[in-house]
């Protein structure tokens, strides 16, 4: 059985080879992917038993996304199939002094369409985390309808719930929704959020003019007194030199301590999407293994920084490579 499910929409995303501009050639390179999708992967690389929870259209397409997760060792059981659209991403990847950018394609897709109709009984049997994001509330009115129903059987079952928040204003803004009404609802029911400063301030509606860790602790002192529920929240600062180049740390924090980590120079980014998502994984990687709170940051940001080495959109790294990436032994294995 799966210890941790994961609630969202899965996605096919299209990036130009190399780092040319979109349609600079008449080629695109394909990877699944989605946000929940990406935590389950690299939970499951780590040897972590995980499930999808989602929609897939009933074609080549949806069946090649379900296929991917099951290469990857995720239970697709509860993954199911019925009419609509796989949905899009392009992405146009950043170079020197060139940002990335990503245009969705995703209105009307399977997971859209029907994104409720879960069978929650069987989706969250034998698990002890859901996880959720942001992102599934952010589709539409149905998406928001179907992440509060998911928290809700999570919290009757008695599963812990990890919520990112991973803020989509192309998403929010493409209906007349309330981002923050919607999320301060379901942030409400989980222990463990992931988010910054700035996610903290759109939820309570206040800004934090600290500077670095104390503005940090200042809004985490917030978070806890504005949802009893929370445990940890957990996020990253990234500070971005140029495209191939950034600086990353990590931080946990606590109703009563903190922890945080040393910054990391990450350069020669090959692929920086999902690197938020390999955080979360990470993190949970190290509370599932109870191996204490400090050693669950430090996993983040380790599987956040092996991230931005790998094409796609989810992190393939092992235990191994977390340790040897603990160790600095950054030379040729042989």
């Amino acid at each position: 059985m799966a210890r941790v499910a994961c609630f969202g929409e899965l996605l096919l995303r299209l990036t130009p080879s190399g780092r040319e501009l979109l349609f600079q050639s008449p080629r695109l390179d394909l990877h699944f992917g989605g946000a929940e999708a990406n935590v389950a992967i690299g939970l499951s690389a780590l040897g972590h038993a995980t499930r999808m929870v989602s929609r897939v259209p009933d074609n080549v397409i949806g069946h090649g996304a379900i296929a991917e997760l099951r290469r990857r060792g995720v239970d697709t059981s509860t993954v199911t199939t019925g009419p609509g659209r796989l949905g899009l991403y392009f992405l146009t990847p950043g170079a020197g002094l060139r940002a990335s950018d990503i245009v969705y394609d995703r209105a009307q897709s399977a997971f859209a369409l029907a994104a409720g109709e879960v069978d929650w009984a069987a989706a969250l049997d034998g698990v002890e985390w859901l996880h959720v994001s942001g992102i599934t509330p952010a589709l539409g009115p149905a998406g928001a309808a179907a992440a509060k129903a998911a928290v809700k059987a999570a919290k009757a079952a008695g599963v812990r719930i990890s919520f990112d928040g991973n803020y989509r204003a192309k998403l929010w803004e493409s209906w007349d929704g309330d981002p923050r009404a919607i999320l301060r609802e379901l942030v409400a029911e989980a222990e463990l959020f992931f988010g910054n400063h700035r996610d903290i301030a759109l939820l309570l509606d206040k800004p934090f003019s600290g500077d670095g860790e104390v503005r940090r602790r200042e809004a985490a002192q917030a978070a806890f007194d504005a949802f009893p529920n929370f445990k940890l929240i957990a996020s990253t600062a990234r500070h971005v030199d140029d495209a191939d180049r950034h600086r990353i740390a990590a931080r946990l924090d606590a109703r009563d301590g903190q922890w945080q980590t040393e910054e990391v120079i990450v350069a020669g980014i090959v692929d920086r999407i999902g690197a938020g998502d390999a955080f979360a994984a990470g993190v949970l990687h190290g509370l599932l293994d109870g191996a204490g709170l400090e050693k669950a940051v430090h996993s983040g940001l380790a599987l956040t920084c092996l991230k931005h080495s790998l094409p796609g959109d989810a992190s393939l790294f092992t235990r191994a490579d977390l340790a040897a990436f603990a160790e600095g032994n950054f030379d040729v294995r042989r």
